[in-house]
């Protein structure tokens, strides 16, 4: 089961390390691990999360994350995305910005840091959405009751989300964003109005992308209940839940991607405390990525968010947290370390309480109807 999750990490690991030490030595071998290690650290809830909507997809999906999603977060996020950024935030076209990235790399460092207020902007406020979502719905399972329960009740507000997230940011806007420090120079600049429309962007993907994918998603439920109480479904009500099946998975891989390229901003903007050099951030990010996909596939098989009911709460935190580490990043440097360890203590946190109420529950009989409960999620 290991192997075959991990088995092409482990071999990408392997040729990635190998190709480094012929482009760049042992230097930059150790530059290429460290960044590994450095993507693997910032974005394990992000495998937690991916987890808890991958287990809806079929294999099919499964296997289109692993192969075509692995993708779009090494070539796309790790290598073109930055470019982009480049090219847009300094009016430069697609070939110089290249040229740019490839052969002056001081100035390719420079021009990316200085669009970061705009990035921690967009991707902060996606992440926001996400974890006001779920701290906000009324779940059966709660971890830490004493906050859920009363914020659960909040949450009937059917715009509370968006209205907590939109007063966010003008605070950001009206704070932070006032006197970005100058990379590489002295004095400020106010960055709110590309604070605001950035993360009005961030906002409007969210409602879009999440609201599209959750709606095929009731309708698919939906349909699967219609047809569990037909005793003969008709061939039109099938084939409308197979499209619907479809459309529904496509939406779901979408809101993946756009997660996934959430949480490699800030991996993406901390590289450049190691290494300037584009081709050596995409080769170590990369294989951090993969590792996380792959880390979860692996939840997925194992049941592991069913066994452990706490870890996705844990993430959902650590997605809070880092919604807001982004927004002070606008203005104050916040080591990745910090950044990592938010996430980490967060998931432990979580996990080490998972296995407290699994014990829990074993302890009234021999435990196979509690090991059941657990199991299920219940």
């Amino acid at each position: 089961m290991l192997l075959k999750t991990f088995g092409w990490s482990f071999a990408i690991t392997a040729a990635g390390l190998a190709l480094a030490g012929i482009l760049w030595g042992w230097q930059g071998l150790a530059i290429v691990a460290i960044l590994s290690v450095l993507e693997i650290s910032l974005s394990f809830d992000n495998a937690v999360i991916n987890a808890g909507i991958l287990r809806k997809l079929n294999p099919f999906w499964q296997k289109m994350f692993l192969t075509v999603g692995i993708l779009i977060a090494v070539f796309g996020m790790r290598l073109v995305f930055p470019v982009v950024i480049v090219a847009i935030t300094a009016k430069l076209g697609p070939i110089e910005a290249v040229k740019v990235a490839i052969q002056d790399h001081d100035r390719y460092e420079q021009l990316v840091t200085s669009a970061h207020p705009a990035i921690a902007a967009f991707g902060g406020m996606f992440l926001l959405m996400i974890f006001l979502d779920f701290i906000f719905e009324d779940r059966d399972i709660k971890w830490l009751a004493w906050l859920e329960k009363p914020l659960a009740r909040l949450g009937k507000l059917d715009t509370l989300s968006t209205v907590v997230s939109l007063v966010v940011l003008l605070i950001a806007a009206t704070t932070v964003a006032t006197s970005v420090p100058v990379h590489g120079g002295s004095g400020t600049v106010d960055k709110s109005a590309t604070v605001l429309l950035a993360g009005i962007g961030g906002l409007v993907t969210y409602l879009i992308v999440g609201g599209i994918s959750g709606f095929f998603e009731d309708r698919l439920e939906d349909e699967e209940d219609e047809e569990s109480e037909e005793a003969a479904p008709a061939a039109k009500g099938g084939a409308s839940l197979v499209g619907l099946a479809g459309k529904a998975a496509f939406f779901m891989f979408l809101y993946l991607e756009v997660i996934d390229a959430s949480f490699s901003f800030d991996g993406v903007i901390g590289a450049f405390a190691i290494t300037n050099d584009i081709f050596m951030m995409a080769l170590g990010l990369g294989i951090g990525a993969m590792y996380i996909r792959s880390l979860t596939v692996f939840l997925v098989r194992k049941g592991t968010l069913d066994d452990y009911v706490y870890l996705e709460h844990g993430a959902h935190y650590a997605i809070g947290a880092l919604a807001v580490i982004l927004l002070i990043t606008i203005k104050h440097e916040i080591n990745e370390v910090v950044t990592g360890l938010v996430g980490v203590v967060l998931i432990g946190l979580s996990f080490l309480s998972s296995v407290v109420r699994n014990r829990r529950e074993t302890e009234p009989g021999d435990g196979s109807e509690a090991k059941a409960e657990v199991s299920s999620g219940v």
